[in-house]
């Protein structure tokens, strides 16, 4: 995807930090950025060579391990929760609205966590084999 945005831009954007080698990634952004007629968010491919995760006060390893996002007031969020933002600013939070139920707001998040870190492998099985050598995981 060739969406790029700096931290500076668009003051009021959910800005979301997302593993642009990941094709699963890819096709989520892919899919936010075309239902953001208002323009509520940014996308910042932290695979991008010329990315500084130190920006966000992150190492690399901490920004692929789990997607993260910097809200308008500067607040750092990740996981589900990046989500069910970026969902409610494209006005598709009632898709994630459940995951904020006590009951499965644990499960969603144990559910993501064990994503993150076989989304590669899980890319695999549907788009093929990473080949740019930068898809690894942090563990």
């Amino acid at each position: 995807m060739n969406t790029e945005a700096t931290l500076n831009n668009s003051k009021d954007n959910l800005k979301i930090f997302y593993d642009g080698d990941c094709p699963i990634c890819e096709k989520e952004m892919a899919f936010l950025k075309r239902r953001d007629k208002k323009d509520k968010i940014s996308l910042i491919d932290i695979a991008n060579p010329d990315f500084n995760p130190a920006s966000v006060n992150k190492t690399r390893d901490q920004l692929m391990s789990r997607i993260h996002a910097l809200t308008p007031d500067g607040t750092v969020i990740e996981g589900v929760e990046v989500f069910r933002q970026a969902y409610s600013r494209v006005g598709l939070g009632w898709l994630l609205a459940a995951t904020k139920l006590p009951v499965i707001k644990p499960i969603a998040d144990l559910f993501y966590t064990w994503f993150a870190r076989n989304r590669i492998r899980i890319g695999e099985i549907f788009f093929g084999r990473c080949t740019t050598g930068s898809c690894k995981i942090p563990k």
